[in-house]
């Protein structure tokens, strides 16, 4: 027995456990506890390799038939006219040996899949969650987005062999479709990430140690093969979780600059010019100060917040290509930041505010820099005094009915109080970022977003279990029929949402327990109406709605037909 396949399978099975209804509902394995865990299995890959919570892992599940050997979908945000999609196959077996590959049919799939899925013009015929997906990527590839693609093969084995990446090499998708394999071994290292990473680092050349507001810094150079070799041993251990989150998801076009860059012989030493090079965090670093150049600096607790893209594709190109690397060397820069300083909370803090400012030109997640906003602490309290339990921290899980996420907090205020539900569904990264200070406003109190969450989880539950005579637009409406169900809400209440505080809160709550269905077939009826004004006579496709919600003209029209006010 293969001792992390053990592990897996014993996380698998409590992930099961926990979200037995939510995953036989979504795979469409009722009654059948091999698919149930096979299915949990792929969702817990998701969770573990995107950083996502469990019902966000479940949500991305597509199994259960049709489903062109594509078990799971992710779609990240437009960035510079590019977007990640990740797609992740399963195969799960209930031995333990950890001995088999991944099967070479399942390869075959996936390369299907991709020269596929992603074509607007070409018919396919798939389950209606996969479907869904689907057609939501083909109306951004519709509108001139390029899909950056991140294939994900996980099992409980080994990778698929050699005829199986003959046929990935040759299928001709170039840098914008990547494979990688996910097994039990990788699933525990990154399990494991939390631990931290003790090694030696050997730079090349001068380097500089400078002592700054009682931490050190050391600048230095280090050769690309060392960087190799570092990933080698610890892979994403190494890597931030938030920035890890996002590896695969960014455009590959830096990726094939690196590559380029390493691949040829007389751009090599330009590397360390052509870089950012690379930022780490270490509780201590030492070096030997009497020697005066190429030292080994020996790290405790290293962490690396900037340039793991940069790492990544370095480990990939060397480990991929028979190339000599001897020249090409990247900046390093190393902040040491005590784990036994007695204000540990501010070191952390400081922790995430060097990753976000080193890394303000890609998409990290800045939920946890924002969570100790004073904005943030007021709701805590208020939220609290209500009988609820606000979640702050990506951290923190929202288990209960109660507990609250502030992430859910933040798309349901967008999307109802706001009047923005385009930028609630599809700029969830720039919640608290660009977008913060619209969302959570200075007036902005615990009954609003209780109120505002209720109604949304109305709505998304409407989205995710669609009734069999729903129309097809429901499963793209929830955050435009949770504005509108707001606005009906306020209106039984005879209010302005100024005046929705804790005297009115037992009174909104009890109306949306009574009107909540009532409130959201209402929100249908007029988003179907403003759809058929929009789009007149038209069949309206998949491809089509999902644009609909995406695009600003939906709510221009809801605003003309006076069901939501102007802006």
């Amino acid at each position: 027995m293969n001792i992390n396949a053990s592990i897996i399978d014993q996380q698998v099975r409590a992930f099961a456990e926990r979200q037995k209804t939510a995953i036989m509902e979504k795979a469409n394995c009722k009654n059948d506890e091999a698919k149930l865990r096979s299915a949990a299995f792929v969702a817990f890959s998701v969770k573990t390799v995107l950083d996502l919570n469990e019902d966000e892992a479940v949500e991305c599940l597509t199994e259960g038939g049709g489903d062109f050997g594509v078990d799971a979908v992710e779609v990240g945000e437009v960035q510079d006219g590019e977007f990640g999609v990740t797609l992740f196959q399963g195969k799960y077996k209930t031995d333990f040996d950890g001995t088999s590959n991944f099967p070479q049919t399942g390869i075959e799939k996936l390369i299907q899949a991709a020269g596929t899925l992603f074509d607007p013009y070409k018919k396919i015929t798939v389950n209606r969650n996969l479907e869904t997906k689907i057609e939501s990527i083909r109306s951004l590839v519709s509108d001139g987005y390029l899909p950056q693609v991140r294939i994900i093969a996980c099992n409980n084995g080994l990778i698929w062999n050699k005829e199986a990446q003959n046929l990935i090499d040759n299928a001709g998708f170039g840098e914008q479709v990547l494979f990688e394999h996910v097994n039990h071994d990788s699933l525990v290292s990154i399990i494991k990430s939390l631990k931290p990473v003790d090694d030696t680092l050997r730079l090349t050349g001068k380097a500089i140690v400078e002592e700054y507001d009682f931490r050190r810094v050391l600048v230095g150079k280090i050769a690309v093969a060392e960087l190799a070799a570092l990933f080698d041993r610890h892979g994403d251990r190494l890597l931030e979780r938030n920035i890890r989150r996002y590896l695969g998801l960014q455009g590959n076009r830096v990726n094939e600059g690196i590559a380029s860059t390493l691949k040829n012989t007389q751009e090599q030493t330009n590397f360390y010019f052509y870089n950012n090079g690379i930022t780490l965090t270490c509780n201590q670093f030492q070096h030997n100060a009497l020697q005066g150049e190429n030292w080994s600096v020996k790290l405790s607790g290293m962490q690396i917040i900037n340039g793991g893209q940069t790492c990544k594709t370095i480990q990939r190109t060397l480990n991929a290509s028979m190339i000599t690397t001897s020249k090409a060397a990247v900046l390093v820069r190393i902040y040491e930041l005590p784990k036994e300083r007695e204000d540990k909370k501010s070191e952390d803090d400081l922790v995430r505010n060097i990753t976000y400012a080193t890394n303000s030109q890609n998409p990290v997640d800045l939920r946890d820099l924002r969570s100790n906003d004073d904005r943030q602490r007021n709701l805590v309290l208020s939220i609290e005094q209500l009988g609820y339990s606000y979640k702050r921290h990506r951290s923190e899980t929202a288990a209960k009915s109660t507990d609250i996420s502030s992430a859910t907090a933040a798309e349901a205020v967008l999307s109802i109080w706001r009047h923005r539900p385009q930028q609630a569904k599809f700029k969830t990264g720039e919640h608290f970022g660009k977008l913060y200070d619209i969302i959570f406003t200075a007036d902005l109190n615990g009954a609003q977003v209780i109120a505002a969450v209720l109604l949304f989880r109305i709505a998304e539950n409407k989205r995710k279990r669609p009734a069999d005579d729903a129309p097809d637009f429901i499963r793209y409406a929830s955050c435009f029929a949770a504005m509108i169900m707001g606005d009906l809400l306020l209106a039984d209440l005879k209010i302005q949402l100024a005046q929705l505080d804790h005297t009115k809160f037992d009174e909104s709550r009890r109306l949306i327990e009574s009107k909540g269905e009532a409130y959201h077939a209402a929100a249908a009826d007029k988003i179907e109406k403003a759809l058929r004004a929009l789009y007149k006579e038209e069949a309206l496709s998949l491809q089509r709605l999902a644009a609909a919600f995406r695009r600003g003209d939906l709510i221009e029209m809801l605003r003309r037909k006076n069901v939501v006010p102007g802006s």
